[in-house]
């Protein structure tokens, strides 16, 4: 059964860092396109970042560029998402999703307040 399982998320004051990982197991991993996505609270599931399977291209969203940096370890079966600068409007449920599959992970929440 596939699992993605999150860890990382917390606290953390504004201008702040965090790197979330998301371990990934029972599928084929170094070909499968992973992404981030975050849910706030009263608001619609948004795509944070996106990376490809073989050439590892990256994509993200306009409201976290230059700030997040989404990456992949395939010999750990790991896809990371490493956030500085946070800020309020950050605070949010992030989710790893499996884009062949179509599978989430149970997600980790970030809150950045002071």
């Amino acid at each position: 059964q596939v699992r993605l399982v999150e860890s990382g998320g917390g606290l953390v004051q504004p201008g702040g860092s965090l790197r979330l990982s998301c371990a990934a197991s029972k599928f084929t991993f170094s070909s499968s396109a992973m992404s981030w996505y975050r849910q706030a609270p009263g608001k619609e599931r948004e795509l944070v970042a996106h990376i490809s399977s073989t050439t590892g291209i990256t994509n993200y969203a306009d409201s976290v560029k230059g700030r997040f940096t989404i990456s992949r370890d395939n010999a750990k079966n790991t896809v990371y998402l490493q956030m500085n600068f946070l800020k309020p409007e950050d605070t949010a449920v992030y989710y790893c999703y499996l884009v062949r599959l179509s599978y989430w992970g149970q997600g980790t929440q970030v809150t950045v307040s002071s």
